[in-house]
């Protein structure tokens, strides 16, 4: 799961977000792929299409790639064999698997290449990615100067600035340019941390979508790196964080195992908490805490000015599990304040040395309680009681819970809007910030002045940045403004519910572009993820606008396994319940039909990560349900998952094939299993990054070779690796100016749609 604000990148959000699992299955055997026994012949040629009455003729005849050689490994679950023909495609460092993989791309590429009207859909693409209004993000403030990270097209990667005023951007300094250190465009800003005094900044950066970050420490008014350099603080699943000690004479970081203190296969685990002095050997730093965290510790990190306490919030994997522990700056004593599956998921600091709990214990939508930082939570005092709507509990930086001038500052999710609401000491609900209806709101920054600053957007406006005075009651928009590549104001948003197959009612967010006719003649692309907690807030995004702007009716789904409706919400998606999930979304597509939004053959199912995984899903259970898929960065073998370098991470969410009952549920759902030999199956375009720290590859791999050989048409089945990318975070704009473009040649061929220009 990842959202960066000024904090280490965790989901994916974007897409959020995101996600993979360890353990391996009982009496698996492997062998390797004999290539002049099993390996099928290659398909000479196949010819790439024309859009039906249109102009554009069909290319020149296009190689179609080798088919995946069949070598049936076993393996036996709880007394079921398994059989999985494809075992060999999950070892990258085989260079027959790298072969195999180059093929598909070359083939996937051509075949996009020569689809029509990609020329004048690549120039439409690059002016909308490339558009040259700014925006920024991850924004703090220290010494009295604001930082923020800042999005600049056509710049490839974003880079960190320094601004003296919210109301003039130019007063803004730059701090650290990437592009600048690397001008290939592969070196990221992973996070960034400014000392108290502003005067220095921590920025872990990685390379190639790794999301593997070493932390350098750079004087922020010359822009140069000093001698301090820490290795290893930021990471795939696991993230990573630093906070600054109050003085600035050091910080506290998240640390991943070094050189041979773990096995190789833990080498992405155990991490723990150090302390690095400025002007030393990172080698000479002390230890802290997180020799007792499991394995699959999640470390967040967050510090009082006031009185230089240090709280660790650690996440057991990606289930929604937390235990928190506070150092007291005096002492330098660690006390455990909760523990794993107690139910109380976020702590901000609060009034004096009380401390502000989100307990979702007895309260699957959250309570407040208050409690003494020396005290325990079982004497803590309700503050807030459960309510109708979700108390978000933030984790990795999106500051949904802040406290500042006798007021308590939280967002709350609305079944997907978000919104903040304020309250006294006492509890009692006061005056909000003014806000965009049907929007979200968060990412609260606590100033020096003690008002609040937040970013407010919705589907069709993008965010903006507010200050919030709490004295005067007003709200002012600062020039921190993002301007709208696409004018989507004439969109209608309508908001529907479908009924899922239990009888659970499921938000369906509606975006109709003026002139989009509602009688089951206009296409229709829909999205949803459904895992791990994440809410899928209204959020503007450019790549939605390019369909709106082509007459295309857009929808996301707010499924079971996010947090729109709290943890019972997430719950009823995740682990044995995760069927669920993919009876919602397909309830969803359901409605786009029968209330004339779109019809079948005009319907685009979209999805990522965990979305992937409801993308792979839905075609194998329903195959007959949509026209095309796209699929990103998916998880598709649920019973090898678990085996991925990073893999058990993501058992508290998926479950695990040692446990009879996880497995039960993994293999009724897995789309990789449930394939079948002479089925008819949509055409789908996977994207996958062979970098990617989260979701392994070999899932795309594997999923594409059994879709091509179970499939009459294998050419339909399009798989396009990105060689210097992972799992979206760190993407340079020129590869996402490059998938958006064959995204979208892919989505209008299928249809067969010609492309509007637009000028």
């Amino acid at each position: 799961m990842s959202i960066c604000y000024g904090a280490p990148v965790k989901s994916s959000a974007i897409f959020v977000a995101l996600l993979a699992l360890s353990l391996a299955a009982c009496g698996s055997k492997k062998s390797e792929p004999d290539d002049k026994k099993q390996e099928a012949k290659k398909p000479a040629t196949t010819a790439a299409k024309a859009v039906p009455g249109t102009s554009a003729p069909a290319s020149a005849a296009i190689a179609a790639p080798a088919a995946a050689a069949l070598v049936p490994v076993s393996d036996t679950y709880h007394g079921e064999t398994v059989v999985d023909n494809y075992r060999w495609l999950e070892d990258w460092d085989d260079a027959k698997v790298q072969a195999w993989s180059k093929d598909q791309d070359r083939f996937t590429r051509a075949t996009l290449a020569a689809m029509p009207h990609v020329k004048e859909i690549q120039t439409r693409v690059t002016k909308i990615l490339s558009h040259s209004a700014v925006s920024y993000y991850g924004i703090s403030q220290s010494g009295g100067h604001f930082f923020a990270l800042k999005h600049q097209p056509p710049l490839k990667q974003s880079l960190l600035v320094r601004l003296s005023s919210l109301d003039d951007t130019s007063t803004e300094k730059v701090v650290l340019d990437p592009n600048v250190l690397d001008p290939s465009g592969s070196t990221t800003i992973d996070f960034y941390r400014p000392s108290a005094k502003g005067d220095t900044v921590a920025i872990s950066l990685s390379k190639g979508g790794s999301e593997s970050g070493d932390v350098s420490v750079y004087n922020v008014e010359s822009g140069t790196a000093m001698s301090d350099q820490v290795p290893r603080v930021n990471g795939g699943t696991a993230g990573g964080d630093l906070v600054w000690q109050t003085d600035g004479t050091g910080f506290y970081y998240t640390r991943y195992p070094r050189g041979d203190e773990r096995p190789a296969e833990d080498a992405n685990f155990y991490t723990q908490v150090y302390f690095h002095k400025l002007g030393t050997k990172s080698a000479d730093d002390r230890y802290e805490i997180g020799k007792e965290f499991p394995r699959i510790a999640e470390i967040e990190l967050t510090t009082n000015k006031e009185t230089g306490r240090l709280l660790a919030t650690v996440q057991e994997g990606d289930g929604g599990k937390f235990a928190h522990y506070m150092r007291d700056a005096q002492s330098g004593k660690w006390t455990t304040l909760t523990k794993f599956g107690d139910g109380h998921v976020y702590i901000a600091f609060g009034p004096g040395t009380d401390l502000l709990v989100i307990s979702t214990d007895d309260a699957p939508r959250g309570k407040l309680l208050q409690m003494p930082a020396n005290g325990s939570v079982a004497k803590a005092s309700l503050l807030i009681p459960e309510g109708k709507d979700t108390m978000v509990s933030s984790f990795w930086g999106s500051r949904s819970l802040v406290y500042a001038n006798d007021r308590i500052f939280m967002s709350y999710q609305l079944g997907g809007p978000s919104e903040i609401r304020v309250f006294d000491t006492k509890g009692k609900a006061v005056s909000a910030p003014e806000q965009m209806p049907n929007s979200s709101a968060g990412s609260m920054v606590v100033l020096d002045s003690g008002n609040i600053l937040f970013a407010n957007g919705s589907w069709t406006v993008p965010n903006a940045w507010f200050s919030f005075d709490p004295a005067s009651g007003k709200t002012e928009k600062t020039a921190l403004v993002e301007e709208a590549p696409i004018d989507l104001s004439s969109v209608q948003i309508v908001r529907k519910f479908a009924i899922s197959k239990d009888g659970t009612k499921i938000p369906v967010n509606i975006m109709i572009p003026k002139g989009a006719a509602l009688d089951g003649t206009s296409p229709a692309v829909v999205t949803g993820y459904g895992g791990y907690g994440v809410s899928l807030a209204p959020r503007y995004r450019a790549r939605t606008g390019l369909l709106l702007e082509q007459g295309f009716i857009t929808a996301v789904v707010n499924l079971r396994g996010g947090g729109e409706y709290g943890e019972s919400w997430h719950l009823e998606g995740n682990l044995v319940n995760k069927q669920n999930v993919f009876d919602d979304f397909a309830a969803a597509l359901k409605l786009m039909v029968d209330e004339s939004y779109t019809s079948t053959d005009r319907l685009i199912i979209q999805g990522g990560s965990n979305g992937g995984l409801l993308m792979g899903a839905l075609m194998t259970q329903h195959p007959d349900m949509v026209k095309a898929v796209v699929s990103h960065v998916g998880i598709y073998d649920m019973l090898q998952v678990e085996k991925s370098p990073n893999g058990a991470f993501n058992i508290t969410e998926f479950g695990t094939v040692e446990n009879p009952d996880h497995f039960k549920a993994l293999h009724a759902y897995s789309p990789y299993h449930h394939v079948k030999d002479g089925s008819t199956y949509p055409p789908v375009f996977f994207l996958t990054g062979a970098n990617d720290p989260r979701v392994d590859p070999m899932q795309s791999r594997k999923f594409t070779a059994r879709l091509q050989a179970a499939t009459k048409k294998p050419e339909a089945v399009l798989l396009r690796t990105s060689f210097n990318t992972g799992h979206g975070g760190g993407t340079p704009l020129n590869e996402r100016i490059s998938q958006n473009t064959d995204v979208m040649a892919f989505i209008l061929s299928e249809l067969g749609r010609p492309f509007r220009n637009i000028p």
